[in-house]
């Protein structure tokens, strides 16, 4: 266990962070599967958003940012290709 009480705030404040990284994260995962299965003109409106969400996970370092780049381009072309 750790001694320091700086230490012991560390632990704290990492669990909440883990926590609301791992919301966010499943969060964009299930907006993104919400956003495959869409009609076109629904999924065009709802592809700001969660292209949002994926560039705020990348600047949290949550994900990488290649990955962000990637499941963008993705889901641009997704979206493009509906009728």
């Amino acid at each position: 266990m750790a001694n320091h009480k700086s230490a012991l705030k560390r632990i704290r404040s990492n669990e909440t962070k883990r926590l609301t990284n791992r919301y966010q994260h499943k969060t964009t995962r299930n907006a993104i599967k919400k956003l495959r299965e869409m009609e076109a003109k629904d999924a065009k409106a709802f592809l700001p958003s969660v292209v949002s969400m994926i560039d705020k996970l990348a600047k949290k370092n949550v994900i990488h940012d290649n990955k962000a780049a990637n499941l963008k381009s993705n889901l641009m072309k997704h979206v493009a290709t509906l009728k």
